[in-house]
């Protein structure tokens, strides 16, 4: 892709431009999908970045695809209703065989199919994948799967959900890890002839949030990706990738805020001066938003080491963690800023406040990502 950093976030800033903070408030409180903002981004070849020009894409690097989500959240629109068509196809991609990846790849970087659905959590398993029971049984050639996922996102827009299930019982594996496979399933033909059914659940953000239950849910075994049983490996190979774009669209939010309470600090008087000249205010500004510079930081260090070809674990989940919580910063900041105002939903700083909240604790909890750093980069025992 031969457009530099600077050429993009030009070209998203003027895409966004045409889908002000009215736009997303009627969404908001309509609870629908930006269809056309989504439409937009596809026709730009945005959410194809990370494909390679074989099969129709860009060839872009994390580093490129990261600056498109950082700059869509700090233009006020929201990457979330997206994203995922820009990173659930590297499971494909990095295992799927030849075949596959040019029967889908080119559909996926068109728009034509939609793969936004992720279906792995449950409601007894929450973060640990490895104790998952929805479990596919292979006879005659297909999966037959019955279980239940919570909290998946965009079903409703997708025609394909990237779905990991047990193949062999947690009881009769050696490794916890083992027995878990990963498949493409056909969201359109599955709910249509009622072997899957989908229950909305309202949540305090237009994220499109839904109970799957698979009720002898079919997917040929040509879908499955990979071999049998090694799907927890592969879900794992896709996790980083997916902790920097997150980090970039927290990013993104924190910039936003930043944006806002700054200019908002210069023009507001109260007792005859603007409250931008009062230290109570200025600096948690400035603190803010050197909070977000620095996790900008990790994560162009994380998106680095990955488009080289290293090991970017460690820095992708701190990229994650720092900059999920230096937006929360910002977002508080912002808010303390407007004071009432900011609660007023047409001056978007409430939206973008509740949209901020959801990285602390999602697609991975704050929480295990300490964990991770305190076992696996610090050497201290297993915490849980």
């Amino acid at each position: 892709m031969n457009v530099s950093k600077d050429e993009i976030r030009s070209a998203i800033r003027n895409l966004c431009s045409n889908f002000a903070d009215d736009y997303w408030r009627k969404l908001d409180e309509e609870r629908k999908y930006p269809e056309e903002f989504v439409l937009e981004l596809t026709r730009g070849g945005w959410l194809s970045m990370l494909i390679p020009e074989e099969y129709g894409g860009l060839s872009a690097g994390i580093g490129e695809a990261a600056v498109v989500l950082e700059e869509i959240n700090r233009s006020g629109c929201q990457a979330t209703p997206a994203h995922a068509q820009m990173y659930t196809m590297g499971a494909v991609l990095r295992h799927g065989d030849e075949e596959q990846k040019k029967k889908l790849l080119p559909l996926i970087a068109t728009g034509k199919i939609r793969l936004q659905a992720f279906g792995v959590t449950e409601p007894q398993a929450g973060s640990d994948t490895t104790s998952i029971t929805t479990f596919a049984e292979l006879r005659d050639g297909l999966y037959r799967i019955r279980g239940q996922k919570i909290f998946i996102s965009r079903v409703q827009h997708s025609d394909l959900m990237l779905l990991i299930v047990r193949t062999t019982a947690k009881e009769k594996v050696t490794r916890k890890t083992d027995g878990l496979t990963l498949l493409l399933l056909d969201l359109n033909k599955e709910i249509k002839e009622g072997r899957i059914r989908v229950r909305p659940i309202r949540t305090m953000i237009n994220h499109e949030t839904n109970e799957v239950f698979f009720e002898d849910a079919q997917v040929p075994v040509e879908n499955r990706i990979g071999e049998e049983g090694k799907g927890f490996s592969y879900l794992l190979s896709g996790l980083n990738v997916e902790r920097i774009l997150i980090a970039s669209e927290c990013i993104g939010d924190g910039l936003y805020f930043i944006d806002k309470a700054s200019k908002y600090a210069c023009e507001r008087a109260v007792f005859g001066r603007p409250i931008g000249q009062n230290q109570g205010v200025q600096f948690p500004i400035a603190k803010a938003f050197m909070s977000i510079k620095a996790s900008s930081l990790m994560r162009d260090k994380a998106a680095s080491l990955y488009d080289e070809g290293a090991k970017a674990a460690a820095e992708a989940n701190m990229a994650k963690y720092l900059a999920s919580e230096a937006a929360w910063e910002a977002a508080n900041v912002a808010m303390n800023t407007f004071g009432g105002y900011g609660l007023a939903s047409e001056v978007g700083i409430e939206r973008k406040f509740r949209e901020s909240r959801l990285p602390i604790v999602a697609p991975i909890s704050n929480n295990l990502v300490l964990s991770y750093i305190g076992e696996h980069i610090l050497g201290m025992p297993r915490s849980f």
